[in-house]
């Protein structure tokens, strides 16, 4: 993945939309590139003509797929164009390309932009594009434009329209946040609204100032999945789930976090509802209907919920109220708020505006749309760093890939936009892997260590702090075992303070150091005032010395020496005021450093 900032594009830059017509073909054995599907000169005569963009549930055949899938299509190029760059808006998860069949990149994520450098593969006349999109679970495809453009022009492409924008004012505790994802059903034997009383001293203790408790409403039996299932299957907004407790025993664990110091938020689940929801019956014309009339799921996997149509004022209203009702009337602190996206944003930001009216809350969006940040929501998911992290760990990408990714946050988001950044949370738990499985122990310890440090919100999942290994299944109770041994509770301990006691890490500007190992150890400062904080991150799996040069200018003023502590080895650096002035950093395999102003 290439992405750069470049000067204003000349007035001949060429540019060539790729959207339109594509082959398609499915990929369900994943057989693809050992069978060299994408040579230019492979037979393609039994793909199917799909629309790009689109996702593939519009492809003939295709409503039910998930897995890898193949696109093709060619293009033509004048002779004489200079470095070319092709832009993806949006895949839908991970992809691979092949130009001419030359492999020249490809992108881990779902969503954000990217940009590839194809001036090596291409000629004039007549080329080849293919294309693989590797997809883990709804969706699928190429679903926003494709460009091929001069390099020089790239720029123009990954500005969105809201970039340099300012994004809604959030108010301090929810920009100093450090948030946990209360699963109840895993989070204690007993699997109840009382049991997380009991603990929370535990996670005040572990740094956590925001709890958010998945789905606490009662859930559907109608089309059930699993036994117990799925909390995103609701039957009753204005009621708790009896499997937790009580109305009663939920209204002590609010006023019992709010002695603590902490808040508490809720998930909330506004763009469906269970089978047997009474809103079905009561309001049949709220729901979302098929070509034959009859209610339908969202999609043809989410079959034990029914879609709500949002184009209907009354639904609007209903929904609006019921929100109000629990800020206002049981005092919960905000929302999370699932699958964001597929809820209109006109919808949030008219809400939003009532429930700020009652006091501030917390709005986060389980997605990440740029637009989001402009009235509606104070944090969205930033699903990039969680999906690159493997290919860093195992040496596939060098760290500047956190680079692009930030930089294609400056251009697509707001100003100031707060974006949730994990390790791991509920989907990943259940449907990818735990983390410690997916990283390794150490390598989960290192991102920990940079989500906790990065600019955004810091989320931990249940059962992070004992580095739980199990599945947390959404249709059964699946236990974490708290007996594990807890050193990532220690990590988390250690960082919840540093964010604390730093107001760099949780509202600092973030200026990246070079390293003398630039491929594998990640180094930046985060500035706020007087307070400075260095971070250094091994993602090799040997152990490193490195020399990192700290730009001029970031000695707090009035300071010519800064002296800065490890906060994990308790390592010294000494930083001067001038230009180029280097330090040397010794990292274990998977090693972080943190370095903090001694005496703070």
């Amino acid at each position: 993945m290439l992405m750069c900032s470049l000067p204003a594009p000349a007035a001949q830059a060429l540019r060539v939309s790729l959207d339109g017509e594509w082959l398609f073909c499915r990929d369900p054995g994943r057989t693809g590139v050992a069978q060299r599907w994408y040579e230019e000169s492979r037979d393609r005569s039994s793909w199917t003509p799909v629309p790009a963009p689109s996702f593939w549930e519009e492809y003939p055949g295709a409503a039910g797929y998930d897995g890898w899938g193949w696109f093709f299509r060619t293009f033509e190029l004048p002779p004489g164009h200079g470095p070319l760059s092709v832009h993806f808006a949006g895949v839908d998860d991970d992809a691979t390309v092949w130009v001419n069949g030359r492999e020249v990149g490809g992108h881990t994520g779902y969503s954000d932009p990217f940009v590839l450098d194809i001036s090596a593969a291409t000629r004039p006349g007549r080329n080849v594009i293919v294309v693989q999109v590797m997809d883990h679970g709804a969706g699928g495809g190429i679903y926003r434009p494709v460009t091929v453009i001069s390099t020089q022009a790239v720029g123009d492409l990954l500005r969105g329209p809201l970039a340099g924008t300012p994004a809604r004012t959030s108010a301090p505790w929810v920009r100093d946040a450090v948030i946990y994802e209360v699963y109840l059903r895993s989070f204690s034997p007993e699997g109840t609204f009382e049991a997380l009383e009991r603990r929370l001293p535990e996670l005040r203790d572990l740094g956590v100032t925001v709890l958010w408790l998945m789905p606490i409403h009662p859930v559907g039996e109608k089309g059930r999945k699993g036994t117990l299932g799925s909390p995103y299957a609701v039957r009753d907004y204005h009621a708790v789930n009896p499997e937790f407790g009580t109305m009663a025993d939920f209204r002590r664990l609010v006023e019992a976090t709010h002695r603590l110091g902490m808040k508490i938020i809720i998930d909330l689940v506004a763009n469906h509802t269970a089978w047997d929801n009474p809103l079905i019956t009561e309001h049949p014309g709220w729901y979302s209907r098929g070509p034959g009339g009859a209610i339908v799921p969202p999609n043809d996997d989410w079959t034990d919920v029914a879609d709500l149509d949002f184009a209907q004022p009354g639904l609007r209203r209903w929904m609006a109220d019921m929100m109000l009702w629990w800020v206002r009337d049981v005092g919960i602190d905000g929302f999370r708020c699932d699958v964001a996206e597929l809820v209109p944003t006109d919808f949030w930001e008219s809400v939003r505006g009532e429930l700020d009216r009652v006091k501030p809350v917390m709005m986060l969006s389980e997605g990440s749309l740029p637009e989001h940040h402009r009235e509606a929501f104070d944090i969205t998911y930033a699903w990039n760093v969680y999906d690159v992290l493997p290919t860093l760990l195992d040496g596939r990408r060098p760290v500047s890939i956190l680079d692009e990714i930030l930089k294609t946050e400056s251009l697509q988001f707001p100003q100031g936009s707060l974006r949730m950044r994990f390790a791991t949370n509920h989907d990943k738990n259940a449907w990818d892997e735990p983390a410690v499985l997916r990283y390794g122990p150490e390598g989960l310890r290192l991102a920990t260590v940079l989500v906790n440090t990065l600019p955004g919100v810091p989320l931990i999942y249940t059962g992070e702090e004992v580095a739980n290994d199990r599945k947390l299944s959404l249709f059964e109770k699946v236990e974490v075992d708290w007996s594990r041994p807890d050193g990532m509770r220690t990590l988390l301990s250690t960082l919840g303070a540093l964010r604390a006691a730093h107001p760099a890490l949780a509202r600092g500007r973030m200026t990246r150091a070079a390293s003398s190992s630039p491929r594998d150890v990640y180094t930046f400062l985060r500035h706020e005032a007087d307070d400075l904080v260095l971070v250094a991150l091994n993602f090799a799996d040997a152990p490193r010395t490195v020399t990192v040069t700290v730009p001029d200018g970031e000695i707090p003023p009035g300071r010519s020496t800064l002296r800065l502590r490890d906060v994990f080895s308790d390592a010294r650096i000494e930083v001067t005021s001038g230009s180029g002035i280097t330090v040397a950093i010794s990292l274990g395999p998977r090693g972080a450093g943190v370095f903090v102003p001694e005496g703070r």
